[in-house]
């Protein structure tokens, strides 16, 4: 074995429950889990660390990030203090179009630095794992762009980048009165040059976004070109998203505050993750609930995000999103560990490789000074980690 912790507790998050090992170790070899058990039964390794009896979970996982970017949109938020709607701000110029603006006028380079403060914060709360979208492009070379720079984040830290391709976010000004061109400008040259630079294809399904019939389109593209879809559903109305994803394996469906009973099977059948966005929910005072007893009820797997963006959750903390899992959605504190370890990796499509302790996955650890773990979901404003480990390499915090 290359590296053992030991004299620890962990919780595996392999079930049941937290699948904790009290007075437990874990072992690597080549940058995974080689071992995980009772300290008594651990194996030698050219490297042992006494974590001291603290708390071990998988490294941490945001599986839904607009990270890259250019500008903010600090005004807008002014403007929503006096009243001002996110439909309002979006329909007069503001938000994504806004953003997009910025995002053209920024260099790749750019991009990347100005991202970095918030994968850093990411990463010092126990992230090892992040997933980053475009769509604040959309054009051809600027969707490109925005994917490269995701890229070059995961060479610029010691992190795991899962890219999504969301051209379908918003409509340009230059389609304004094209919407069946930009369209065809995603699925004709927009998907088809996307190569090893994504992981999965987005789009916001929405009233100030693109319609069922649109989105169709756009994962009908995807699918045809190998790759996974997952969903911008039912934010702001109910526009049967959820069940179209559904109907197209999607990874995920995201945000769901407007999800009814027939997406909420659909989901179920399909396995698609239902992530849930506390940071917006709180950012852009909504109101209306997801509907999570019912999402239990049916067996879908929850999973939590920052959603973090410029314009509705300007988040980089997961530990303060499953607190307001916790205390908004009355999440249990199973469920919001779960939220951001085992099934955000689920709805990454990553569920074999990281999002558990457990022998053959990548060994991506959080270590915490805590004396339970419901200490991650009940404090605010502190961050308990002691280490953190990526692919089996140590580091202190």
């Amino acid at each position: 074995m290359d590296r053992l912790w030991t004299n620890a507790r962990i919780a595996t998050m392999a079930g049941p429950g937290l699948g904790m090992i009290e007075h437990g170790a874990v072992a690597a070899r080549g940058g995974r889990i080689a071992w995980v058990g009772p300290v008594g039964e651990a194996p030698a390794a050219a490297e042992t660390i006494d974590c001291e009896g603290r708390w071990i979970t998988p490294g941490l996982v945001d599986c839904h990030t607009h990270l890259i970017h250019g500008g903010d949109r600090a005004h807008e938020f002014e403007l929503r203090l006096q009243g001002a709607s996110y439909e309002e701000i979006a329909r007069a110029g503001g938000g994504i179009v806004s953003t997009m603006r910025a995002t053209r006028k920024a260099g790749e380079a750019e991009l990347v630095a100005s991202a970095l403060p918030r994968l850093d914060a990411l990463i010092a709360e126990g992230a090892t794992t992040v997933e980053v979208k475009s769509g604040y492009g959309l054009s051809l070379d600027d969707e490109l762009k925005m994917l490269r720079a995701a890229q070059a984040l995961g060479r610029e830290r010691p992190v795991r980048i899962a890219t999504t391709f969301l051209g379908a976010h918003a409509l340009p000004p230059e389609y304004a009165d094209d919407r069946a061109g930009y369209i065809d400008l995603i699925c004709e040259e927009m998907i088809p040059a996307l190569g090893s630079l994504a992981d999965a294809v987005d789009a916001f399904c929405e009233g100030i976004g693109f319609t069922p019939d649109e989105t169709r389109r756009v994962f009908e593209t995807a699918k045809a070109h190998g790759l996974r879809v997952k969903l911008h559903a039912e934010q702001l109305s109910n526009q049967h998203g959820a069940a179209l994803a559904a109907s197209y394996s999607a990874l995920s469906a995201d945000h769901l505050e407007y999800l009814d009973e027939a997406g909420i099977a659909a989901m179920a059948k399909s396995g698609t993750v239902a992530t849930l966005l506390p940071g917006a929910y709180y950012f852009v005072r909504e109101t209306k609930l997801p509907p999570i007893q019912a999402l239990r009820d049916a067996g879908v797997t929850i999973a939590l995000a920052t959603d973090c963006n410029p314009g509705t959750s300007p988040l980089t903390s997961l530990l303060l999103v499953m607190n307001m899992g916790a205390t908004l959605f009355r999440l249990t504190v199973e469920e919001c560990l779960a939220g951001v370890t085992r099934e955000a990796a689920r709805a990454l499509g990553l569920q074999t490789e990281i999002g558990t302790i457990e022998p053959g996955k990548f060994c991506d650890l959080a270590i915490w000074d805590i004396e339970r773990p419901a200490e991650l979901v009940y404090r605010m404003g502190l961050n308990p980690l002691h280490a953190r480990v990526f692919k089996g390499i140590w580091k202190g915090v």
